[in-house]
Protein backbone atom coordinates (compact mmCIF):
# COMPACT_ATOMS: atom_id res chain seq x y z
CA UNK A 1 0.00 0.00 0.00
CA UNK A 2 1.59 3.35 -0.92
CA UNK A 3 1.55 6.38 1.32
CA UNK A 4 -1.41 7.98 -0.62
CA UNK A 5 -3.33 5.13 -0.07
CA UNK A 6 -2.60 4.53 3.53
CA UNK A 7 -3.78 8.53 3.76
CA UNK A 8 -6.93 8.41 1.94
CA UNK A 9 -7.74 5.12 4.33
CA UNK A 10 -7.41 6.63 7.62
CA UNK A 11 -4.15 4.49 8.07
CA UNK A 12 -1.29 6.58 9.91
CA UNK A 13 1.50 7.74 6.65
CA UNK A 14 4.47 10.07 6.67
CA UNK A 15 3.30 13.41 5.32
CA UNK A 16 6.75 14.54 3.34
CA UNK A 17 6.39 11.44 0.98
CA UNK A 18 7.27 12.03 -2.27
CA UNK A 19 3.98 10.90 -3.89
CA UNK A 20 1.74 12.87 -1.51
CA UNK A 21 4.01 16.12 -1.87
CA UNK A 22 3.58 15.66 -5.02
CA UNK A 23 -0.53 15.73 -5.05
CA UNK A 24 0.22 18.23 -2.61
CA UNK A 25 1.83 20.93 -4.25
CA UNK A 26 -0.40 20.45 -7.29
CA UNK A 27 -3.79 20.93 -5.10
CA UNK A 28 -2.39 24.35 -3.12
CA UNK A 29 -1.30 25.60 -7.00
CA UNK A 30 -4.66 25.05 -8.39
CA UNK A 31 -6.62 26.49 -5.29
CA UNK A 32 -4.13 29.34 -5.40
CA UNK A 33 -4.70 29.92 -9.22
CA UNK A 34 -8.66 29.68 -8.54
CA UNK A 35 -8.74 32.20 -5.90
CA UNK A 36 -6.38 34.97 -7.64
CA UNK A 37 -8.93 34.59 -10.30
CA UNK A 38 -11.28 37.10 -11.04
CA UNK A 39 -15.09 36.39 -10.32
CA UNK A 40 -15.51 38.48 -13.73
CA UNK A 41 -13.80 35.50 -16.25
CA UNK A 42 -16.11 32.91 -14.69
CA UNK A 43 -15.30 30.09 -17.48
CA UNK A 44 -11.48 30.68 -16.43
CA UNK A 45 -12.76 29.92 -12.75
CA UNK A 46 -14.88 27.21 -13.46
CA UNK A 47 -12.64 25.13 -15.28
CA UNK A 48 -9.77 25.37 -12.37
CA UNK A 49 -12.44 25.07 -9.97
CA UNK A 50 -13.27 21.41 -12.11
CA UNK A 51 -9.53 20.93 -12.16
CA UNK A 52 -8.92 21.43 -8.77
CA UNK A 53 -11.96 19.55 -7.34
CA UNK A 54 -12.61 16.86 -10.33
CA UNK A 55 -15.81 15.38 -8.93
CA UNK A 56 -17.03 18.82 -9.22
CA UNK A 57 -17.75 18.36 -13.53
CA UNK A 58 -20.93 18.71 -14.59
CA UNK A 59 -22.54 19.49 -10.93
CA UNK A 60 -23.19 22.79 -10.51
CA UNK A 61 -20.89 23.61 -7.84
CA UNK A 62 -20.56 26.99 -6.32
CA UNK A 63 -17.65 28.68 -4.52
CA UNK A 64 -16.75 32.01 -3.60
CA UNK A 65 -13.80 32.98 -3.02
CA UNK A 66 -11.42 32.85 -1.10
CA UNK A 67 -11.46 28.62 -0.48
CA UNK A 68 -8.68 26.86 0.99
CA UNK A 69 -7.80 22.85 0.46
CA UNK A 70 -5.04 20.96 0.42
CA UNK A 71 -5.74 18.58 -2.39
CA UNK A 72 -9.01 19.08 -4.15
CA UNK A 73 -9.06 15.45 -5.30
CA UNK A 74 -10.21 13.69 -2.23
CA UNK A 75 -13.29 16.02 -1.78
CA UNK A 76 -16.24 14.50 -3.02
CA UNK A 77 -19.80 16.32 -3.99
CA UNK A 78 -23.19 15.84 -5.24
CA UNK A 79 -24.82 18.25 -7.35
CA UNK A 80 -26.35 21.67 -6.77
CA UNK A 81 -23.59 22.25 -3.97
CA UNK A 82 -22.84 26.13 -2.43
CA UNK A 83 -19.43 27.26 -0.60
CA UNK A 84 -19.98 30.72 0.44
CA UNK A 85 -16.52 33.29 1.13
CA UNK A 86 -13.69 32.04 2.99
CA UNK A 87 -14.42 27.94 3.67
CA UNK A 88 -11.51 25.78 4.33
CA UNK A 89 -11.60 22.22 3.92
CA UNK A 90 -8.24 20.35 4.98
CA UNK A 91 -9.07 16.89 2.89
CA UNK A 92 -6.53 14.57 4.13
CA UNK A 93 -9.12 11.55 3.90
CA UNK A 94 -12.43 12.03 2.17
CA UNK A 95 -14.89 14.78 2.38
CA UNK A 96 -18.09 14.06 0.88
CA UNK A 97 -20.93 16.85 0.25
CA UNK A 98 -23.99 14.94 -0.80
CA UNK A 99 -26.84 17.11 -3.07
CA UNK A 100 -27.64 20.42 -2.00
CA UNK A 101 -25.36 21.29 1.17
CA UNK A 102 -24.99 24.45 1.95
CA UNK A 103 -22.20 26.02 3.60
CA UNK A 104 -21.79 29.52 5.08
CA UNK A 105 -19.05 31.32 5.35
CA UNK A 106 -15.82 30.41 7.48
CA UNK A 107 -16.68 27.10 7.67
CA UNK A 108 -13.65 24.69 8.45
CA UNK A 109 -13.50 21.01 8.00
CA UNK A 110 -11.01 19.20 9.11
CA UNK A 111 -10.01 15.73 8.27
CA UNK A 112 -6.10 15.49 9.61
CA UNK A 113 -5.50 14.06 12.78
CA UNK A 114 -2.81 13.61 15.16
CA UNK A 115 -1.51 11.11 17.69
CA UNK A 116 -2.45 12.78 21.48
CA UNK A 117 1.30 11.59 22.94
CA UNK A 118 3.52 14.19 22.17
CA UNK A 119 6.78 11.91 21.97
CA UNK A 120 4.15 10.05 19.32
CA UNK A 121 3.30 13.53 17.75
CA UNK A 122 6.31 15.65 16.72
CA UNK A 123 9.02 15.07 14.57
CA UNK A 124 11.30 11.40 15.19
CA UNK A 125 14.00 9.18 13.67
CA UNK A 126 12.28 6.48 12.49
CA UNK A 127 14.20 3.44 10.75
CA UNK A 128 13.30 5.56 7.68
CA UNK A 129 13.84 8.69 8.11
CA UNK A 130 13.20 11.64 10.60
CA UNK A 131 9.59 12.57 9.92
CA UNK A 132 6.05 12.74 12.12
CA UNK A 133 3.43 10.01 11.10
CA UNK A 134 -0.48 11.54 10.63
CA UNK A 135 -3.82 10.24 10.02
CA UNK A 136 -7.20 11.33 9.27
CA UNK A 137 -10.83 10.75 9.57
CA UNK A 138 -13.42 11.23 6.35
CA UNK A 139 -15.93 13.78 7.22
CA UNK A 140 -19.56 12.95 5.45
CA UNK A 141 -22.38 15.27 4.91
CA UNK A 142 -25.46 13.87 3.41
CA UNK A 143 -28.04 15.77 1.43
CA UNK A 144 -30.33 18.83 1.92
CA UNK A 145 -27.74 20.10 4.53
CA UNK A 146 -26.92 23.77 5.44
CA UNK A 147 -23.92 24.35 7.49
CA UNK A 148 -24.47 27.72 9.10
CA UNK A 149 -21.63 30.62 9.62
CA UNK A 150 -18.54 30.00 11.19
CA UNK A 151 -19.04 26.19 12.53
CA UNK A 152 -15.84 23.42 12.37
CA UNK A 153 -16.49 19.73 11.48
CA UNK A 154 -13.75 17.56 12.94
CA UNK A 155 -12.40 14.36 11.18
CA UNK A 156 -14.58 11.27 11.63
CA UNK A 157 -18.06 13.12 11.40
CA UNK A 158 -21.02 12.29 9.33
CA UNK A 159 -24.14 14.95 9.45
CA UNK A 160 -27.54 13.67 8.64
CA UNK A 161 -29.74 14.35 5.83
CA UNK A 162 -31.74 17.71 6.06
CA UNK A 163 -29.97 18.62 9.32
CA UNK A 164 -28.77 22.24 10.14
CA UNK A 165 -25.38 22.91 12.02
CA UNK A 166 -25.83 26.44 13.89
CA UNK A 167 -23.24 29.61 13.26
CA UNK A 168 -20.29 28.88 15.77
CA UNK A 169 -20.36 24.94 16.34
CA UNK A 170 -17.86 22.63 16.43
CA UNK A 171 -19.01 19.60 15.60
CA UNK A 172 -16.81 16.36 16.82
CA UNK A 173 -19.95 13.27 17.09
CA UNK A 174 -22.27 12.58 14.56
CA UNK A 175 -25.33 14.52 14.16
CA UNK A 176 -28.62 12.19 13.19
CA UNK A 177 -30.79 13.48 10.29
CA UNK A 178 -33.54 16.13 10.14
CA UNK A 179 -32.63 18.11 13.32
CA UNK A 180 -30.74 21.39 14.63
CA UNK A 181 -26.76 21.15 16.34
CA UNK A 182 -25.36 23.82 17.92
CA UNK A 183 -22.58 24.87 20.54
CA UNK A 184 -19.15 23.36 21.46
CA UNK A 185 -18.74 20.49 21.20
CA UNK A 186 -22.59 20.47 19.25
CA UNK A 187 -25.33 18.65 20.73
CA UNK A 188 -29.25 18.43 18.63
CA UNK A 189 -31.18 21.17 19.73
CA UNK A 190 -34.39 19.92 18.87
CA UNK A 191 -35.95 17.87 15.60
CA UNK A 192 -37.29 19.79 12.36
CA UNK A 193 -40.71 19.28 12.33
CA UNK A 194 -43.73 21.08 10.15
CA UNK A 195 -43.87 23.63 12.44
CA UNK A 196 -40.84 25.73 11.11
CA UNK A 197 -42.55 25.76 7.32
CA UNK A 198 -42.54 29.53 6.40
CA UNK A 199 -45.31 28.93 3.30
CA UNK A 200 -42.26 30.35 1.23
CA UNK A 201 -43.68 30.69 -2.11
CA UNK A 202 -47.02 32.81 -0.78
CA UNK A 203 -44.91 34.51 1.70
CA UNK A 204 -42.64 35.70 -1.20
CA UNK A 205 -45.55 36.72 -3.71
CA UNK A 206 -47.24 38.50 -0.79
CA UNK A 207 -44.13 40.06 0.26
CA UNK A 208 -44.60 39.32 3.87
CA UNK A 209 -41.75 38.72 6.66
CA UNK A 210 -40.78 35.21 6.49
CA UNK A 211 -42.14 33.53 9.52
CA UNK A 212 -42.36 29.64 10.78
CA UNK A 213 -45.87 28.55 12.04
CA UNK A 214 -43.63 28.43 15.45
CA UNK A 215 -42.82 31.87 14.86
CA UNK A 216 -45.97 33.14 14.61
CA UNK A 217 -46.43 31.72 18.28
CA UNK A 218 -44.24 34.19 19.79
Amino acid sequence: MTEWNKMISGRLYAPGNAEIEKHHIKGMALCEKFNKTPFTKPKKKQKLLNKLIPSSVGKDLAIFTPFYCEYGENINVGIDCFLNYNCTFLDVAPITLEDSVWIGASVTLATPMHPFLSDERIYQEYPDGVHDLEYAKPITIKKNCWICSGAIICGGVTIGENSIIAAGAVVTRDIPPNCIAGGVPAKVIRELDEKDRMDVWNTYINNEIPLSERDKKF
